[in-house]
């Protein structure tokens, strides 16, 4: 089939073959005459099939009846809402429409957070008929009610599962209050759950199921093999695989923030070009590292799944799982950025034997068994460690149970530093095994003074109640002192004289 049978305008036909696409995917065949037909959707493709495309060329061609040249912002107000879970993947929306919206005129603006807020509220003002938009930063636009939602006419919800995993639920149901009733509404997911199941409930009307691919399948062009090594150890085999296997651009995936800047650090006193994109880091450093990955200015990626979830690479080789995901379902996410649009790719992962069980886990959800590679000779060098500070002995690695001794021993040792500097200050001070069992007397300490000793005697019996003694009145002649010479003060108001 061709995009011409699909019944597109010519200026979006026009967007289309200048893009350099002739054939629409699966799921862009399946999608785009459901869409222009009104109907809302429930929408399932594994990443890298072109769903992005899938929506928004029928999106652009119901808004098009709306398209006006004229300058007044009363002419462009929002009339498609897109929603997605990260920075990243809604400014890869906000550029396919714009790449299929150039002959028309639409006015679109991508709304995201780490940014100053101030220039997306003076484009807001001039009018756009489309918003891309992360649910954070959209919220703060309608706190501060820079945009207004009553005349949207669709809305879309761009990796609904992930917009689950990150919490944004409450914050999506905040925004679907505000939208009016009557609307049609895409919600597009890579994977599947209950959890999706009853958010497109709560948001969807009679929709219209469509999967390009099997629910939670993987694309055919990517190859799967792992390596089974020691966690202190990963990251010298990690060096030693980016500097002879030839992986000349690999995406890494680690599972927190802070290993994926300490990794990247490594990297670089290893020679290797590398870099980091997490939440941490402010959009102008995740979009400079993400323009030098690209273009091949740096060799290595090391990402997060958040901040990687909508990394659209063309042509990525290499993924590379440095730490397996917790869910299964991110590994799909993981390797769909390589062997996209029908091309080879290739997924490593590094499995050290506490990662058995989530290895388990994938593969049951891909329903193939990941082909195992023996172990390459490397150099086990003392820097690399295992990411998270410990120094592994040349020749062989370091289990987590030798890192835990080493801290119990370095723990002990501090302990025996702080009690033989308590013995120099209070020399006489028993030690703790030294000192009497509960219950027992202690002996009185020689330098202490002897209780009672020193203490006045009392001039009460402490046996009766307290009776408060009379005291005889003080004389009045004898509580006045000496009478004050009286002197003339300035009063504060009416410039009057008072005596003091």
């Amino acid at each position: 089939m061709k995009f011409s049978e699909l019944g597109l305008l010519p200026e979006l036909l026009a967007a289309v073959t200048d893009a350099g696409y002739s054939e629409p995917t699966p799921i862009q065949e399946k999608a785009i005459p459901v869409i222009l037909a009104g109907k809302d959707i429930l929408g399932g493709a594994q990443t890298g099939t072109g769903k992005t495309a899938g929506f928004t060329l029928p999106m652009l061609q119901r808004l098009a009846r709306h398209a006006s040249a004229s300058s007044s912002p009363a002419r462009h107000p929002v009339r498609a809402l897109i929603l997605t879970p990260t920075r990243e993947l809604a400014m890869q929306v906000y550029e396919s429409v714009k790449t299929y919206s150039k002959h028309l005129p639409l006015r679109s603006i991508c709304l995201y957070g780490g940014v100053d807020i101030r220039p997306q509220i003076e484009e807001l003002r001039q009018g756009r008929e489309i918003v891309v938009a992360t649910p954070g930063r959209l919220l703060d636009h309608v706190s501060q009610k820079t945009v207004a939602f009553n005349q949207v006419e669709i809305l879309v919800l761009d990796e609904a599962d992930r917009m689950l995993d990150m919490g944004f639920i409450p914050d999506i149901r905040r925004i679907l209050a505000l939208l009016p009733k009557e609307r049609q509404s895409l919600l597009f997911s890579a994977t599947f759950s209950e959890d999706i199941r009853k958010l497109a409930d709560t948001m969807l009307k009679s929709p219209q199921l469509i999967e390009a691919a099997v629910r939670n399948s993987i694309s055919e062009t990517i190859s799967h093999k792992l390596y089974t090594v020691d966690q202190a150890d990963k990251r010298s085999l990690l060096v030693h695989l980016l500097k002879h296997e030839d992986l000349r651009q690999a995406l890494i995936f680690v599972g927190t923030k802070f290993g994926a800047s300490r990794l990247a650090h490594a990297l670089l006193r290893h020679g290797i070009e590398a870099g980091a994109i997490h939440g941490d880091k402010s959009q102008a450093q995740r979009t400079e590292a993400l323009e030098a990955f690209k273009n091949g200015t740096i060799q290595v990626l090391v990402g997060t799944d958040v901040a990687a979830r909508g990394l659209d690479i063309d042509d990525l080789p290499h993924v590379v799982n440095y730490e397996l995901p917790h869910v299964a379902e991110d590994y799909i996410h993981r390797i769909g950025r390589t062997g996209r649009a029908g091309k080879n790719g290739s997924a490593i992962s590094l499995v050290c034997p506490e990662e058995k069980p989530r290895l388990a886990d994938i593969e049951r959800i891909i329903k193939r068994k990941i082909e195992q590679i023996p172990l390459p000779e490397f150099e086990r060098s003392k820097d690399h460690g295992s990411g998270v500070g410990e120094k592994a002995p040349r020749g062989r690695g370091r289990s987590h149970d030798d890192g835990r001794r080493e801290m119990a021993e370095e723990r002990s040792r501090k302990t025996d530093r702080e009690k033989a500097a308590s013995r120099i200050e209070h020399p006489e001070r028993p030690e703790r095994s030294e000192r009497p069992e509960r219950g027992e007397r202690s002996p009185r300490m020689p330098h202490l003074p002897q209780p009672m000793a020193h203490l006045p005697k009392l001039d009460f019996d402490p046996n009766k109640p307290y009776e408060p003694r009379a005291v005889a009145p003080r004389p009045l002649e004898q509580s006045k002192g000496p009478e004050r010479p009286r002197r003339q003060v300035a009063a504060l108001l009416g410039g009057r004289v008072k005596q003091a």
